[in-house]
């Protein structure tokens, strides 16, 4: 009996010695430690590797943005034809200025003959050939500018739905080309014309910046240049662009309307004086003419416009907001 327990204890000992051998031998030998310093030579830990990924792509990305902004830069003034581009119009330069020379004749012979000065008319012969066509440029090109932006996010997100699809870039841009609404349909049209005469995409899309000059558009091209250069998830970037333009289109439109209030009071108070003038003009007419019949109310009245115009230049500057 003795010996049975004597034998038991033993094989226990000799258990217990062999697992303690199992766990105990590496971290006293050092194996353990040791193994551990030769994965770390041997290969780069998933962290490092990440690291060095992200620094290179922050490199590319910018040098990517240093080369956009130092093309950007070298772009020279805005011609005659880029305006009529901007614009929409399809003419060319010798027919814009035709055009404004016949307004500003028409315009001069009306005014020779409503008031009978020649002064009177060389001076709306000037407001019809310079100011008039310019300022039906500008016009023209706020109003398609408008439609451009309100546009794009909708094209934006054509060409993601496209990537994820399988589609490459170009026939995207293909289909935004065909089935998107004016403005971005022509636009898109160049592009696609841009690129079957050997542009790169990149160059295309700022070609399409120069005809459309807004930061969305610029956003646009500046995300297919890098994502080019550097690689990278092409529809996550243009995803996130989609939501910016649309961010941006919901914060502009909410300064309009908050700001709405404070343009209806600045018309009501630039409106006031003519309004006034007019009125007195009906019930007294002998004593407002004396503004522009005797030469001391000639001088008050070239100071009140001057006075007004500043007037009204700061109200501009304060109710017009840059988003």
């Amino acid at each position: 009996m003795i010996d049975t327990r004597l034998a038991v204890i033993g094989l226990a000992t000799l258990a217990a010695g062999g697992v303690a051998y199992v766990f105990i031998y590496p971290f006293l030998s050092g194996e353990a430690q040791a193994e551990k310093r030769q994965k770390a030579l041997t290969a780069p830990s998933t962290e490092r590797r990440e690291r060095i990924a992200s620094a290179t792509r922050r490199e590319q990305v910018t040098q990517s943005l240093k080369e956009i902004e130092t093309k950007q830069k070298a772009r020279k003034a805005v011609d005659i034809e880029t305006r009529l581009a901007q614009a929409g119009l399809t003419w060319s330069r010798s027919a814009f200025f035709l055009y404004s020379a016949l307004a500003g004749a028409v315009l001069a012979i009306m005014t020779v003959v409503a008031t009978g000065a020649p002064l009177a008319g060389a001076g709306a012969a000037f407001a019809g050939g310079v100011g008039l066509p310019r300022w039906a440029l500008i016009y023209l090109k706020k109003k398609r500018i408008s439609q451009f932006i309100a546009e794009l996010p909708n094209a934006v997100d054509v060409v993601v739905r496209g990537i994820r699809s399988g589609l490459p870039l170009n026939d995207c841009l293909r289909v935004v080309a065909t089935d998107a609404r004016e403005p971005l349909r022509s636009e898109f049209r160049a592009v696609v014309e841009s690129q079957a005469m050997g542009l790169s995409t990149a160059d295309a899309l700022a070609k399409l910046y120069e005809r459309v000059p807004v930061a969305e558009a610029n956003f646009f091209a500046t995300v297919i240049a890098i994502q080019q250069k550097s690689g990278g998830n092409l529809s996550e970037a243009l995803g996130n662009l989609s939501k910016v333009l649309r961010e941006r289109r919901k914060m502009r439109d909410k300064v309009k309307a908050m700001s709405m209030e404070a343009k209806a009071s600045a018309g009501i108070i630039g409106a006031l004086p003519f309004c006034v003038a007019f009125l007195t003009y009906l019930s007294s007419p002998e004593y407002i003419s004396l503004l522009w019949t005797k030469e001391t109310g000639k001088l008050a009245l070239m100071a009140g416009g001057v006075w007004m115009a500043c007037g009204i230049f700061v109200m501009k500057k304060m109710i017009n907001f840059k988003v």
